[in-house]
């Protein structure tokens, strides 16, 4: 990276979108899809003061930095350069090439690795989704400003019937919000400063309206990332993806080949990811997704799916099977055991690049921790809206004792968010619980609450498949009466409970 000239005026990137929060703000490029976190409010007055300031130099004196902290502050900014959150301003006197700024090429395993830097570091890179936490795990566990991402299911509707499903989709809800409603709330998560929103399912681009709520967001510049299963991603699809600013797309794929693939996700179902992805390619829409849930039969195809991902150029995305849903019925038979989930932790530590979204945070305890935060993002820094508008602290608990409210609320999403009882709870200072005793709980932070809740285990209990074996005595305890149901949910037909092969 070329060093920092304090001499020189830089700007914020274009790109970038800023957000204040307590502990100074975070900024979100568009173009790299990476969040870097400015841990002190000074820094964010920095930044400001770049407008319209001569050198980076005069906005540090411009922001009041004292002498003794330039360097600190120098630092920071230079991560930022580097990270594409600034860029020189175009100049006869700096025009050489000698001091040109190089992209960083999307987030690498090197920034991702990098963690929170030396002492005095005050901004920084993202992690494996564009996410670096730092020093500020115990801020975020208050909550924050806005989501950083939230999730949104635009429909129940669904060609497929995923033994997995955990929103047990298939059949529209016909209470779903109208294509005003929907309008209304991208207009709130832009006016709240939502850097982007994950839109899945269902099926969302069979909901007649998805092209214009895409086109509606994006021109809010909230970004999109949808989760398809690629049937209505044609060649014309492709090419209108590929011609929009703000989106990324991601393909769902349940195995590295259609025998794996389709006893997940239902005949013929890999053949139409494979397709969805052909004609991506063939738009030259750019490095997509391809989003795996891990079952144990998905583990030893890891390898595959990763040449699959590069044989594309595409980027492969792993997301823990939770018993949500219809989840709830086929996890038993699908979950990995404790062999694979050293496996599969091994794995991640040696491709550094695969996206994880925090999946498997509670595989921190085997070692070296995991990119990213960490932690339950829960009514902290994500949620979920449902296609009725219900609004639930975690994506993958759908059920009215994590709902928070209605989108329909006066006040609509932001009063939620801000002010909702559900997470206010959420964010007040819990303890370790069971786990007290046990002197990993910083590592994996009792692992994940909806593991936890479905499985009948209280939520300050170990997790489910907690790696040192304290979620199979929990499960044995727990009584089966006590298990919450996940709902009758929205399948169109009967769905298998076992997969009937590999046992």
């Amino acid at each position: 990276m070329a060093p920092l000239d304090v001499d020189r005026p830089y700007r914020l990137n274009s790109s970038v979108a800023l957000r204040p929060e307590s502990f100074g703000a975070l900024a979100y490029s568009y173009d790299n899809r990476q969040l870097a976190f400015l841990k002190t409010p000074r820094l964010l007055e920095v930044l400001r003061a770049l407008d319209g300031a001569s050198s980076a130099s005069a906005a540090l004196s411009a922001a009041g930095v004292p002498a003794p902290d330039r360097s600190v502050y120098t630092a920071a900014l230079q991560r930022l350069a580097d990270t594409d959150v600034l860029e020189a301003v175009p100049g006869e006197r700096w025009e050489s090439g000698l001091t040109s700024m190089p992209a960083s090429g999307g987030v690498s395993g090197a920034v991702a690795r990098a963690g929170a830097g030396a002492a005095g570091d005050l901004g920084g890179g993202g992690d494996r989704d564009g996410n670096r936490p730092g020093r500020l795990t115990d801020r975020f566990k208050s909550g924050l400003a806005a989501p950083i991402c939230l999730t949104w299911e635009l429909t129940y509707a669904c060609n497929l019937a995923c033994i997995h499903c955990l929103s047990s989709s298939g059949r529209r809800d016909p209470d779903e919000l109208t294509t005003a409603e929907a309008m209304s709330v991208v207009d709130a998560m832009a006016e709240m400063g939502i850097f982007y929103v994950n839109i899945g399912g269902g099926e969302p681009t069979v909901r007649p309206d998805f092209w214009s709520l895409l086109d509606h967001a994006v021109d809010r510049r909230v970004g999109v990332k949808f989760s398809t299963n690629g049937v209505r991603l044609d060649a014309a699809a492709a090419r209108r993806l590929a011609d929009t600013d703000y989106v990324d797309v991601q393909i769902s794929l349940d195995g590295a080949t259609a025998e794996t693939n389709d006893a997940i996700r239902g005949t013929d179902a890999y053949a139409m990811a494979r397709r969805a992805m052909d004609e991506l390619a063939a738009a030259d829409f750019g490095p997509f997704k391809i989003s795996v849930v891990v079952t144990r039969h998905v583990v030893p195809e890891l390898d595959a799916l990763s040449e699959l991902a590069a044989g594309y150029g595409a980027q492969l995305r792993l997301t823990r099977l939770r018993p949500s849903g219809r989840g709830a019925q086929t996890w038993p038979q699908l979950r990995l055991d404790q062999d694979q989930q050293r496996q599969v932790y091994r794995w991640l530590m040696a491709h550094p690049d695969v996206l994880t979204g925090d999946s498997f945070f509670h595989l921190s305890a085997l070692g070296e921790p995991l990119p990213g935060l960490n932690l339950c993002g829960a009514g902290r820094v994500v949620c979920l809206i449902d296609p009725v508008g219900d609004v639930y602290a975690c994506p993958f608990v759908l059920h009215e004792r994590f709902r928070a409210g209605s989108v329909r609320d006066p006040g609509g999403f932001p009063s939620l968010w801000r002010g909702a009882p559900l997470f206010r709870e959420l964010r007040a200072p819990g303890s370790a619980g069971a786990c007290t005793s046990c002197g990993l709980y910083d590592a994996c932070q009792g692992g994940c609450m909806a593991a936890k809740f479905f499985t009948g285990i209280a939520l300050d209990g170990p997790d489910p498949e907690c790696v040192l074996g304290h979620g199979e005595a929990a499960l044995t305890a727990a009584a089966a009466a006590a298990i919450p149901s996940p709902g009758p949910g929205h399948s169109r037909r009967p769905v298998p409970v076992s997969i009937g092969r590999r046992p």
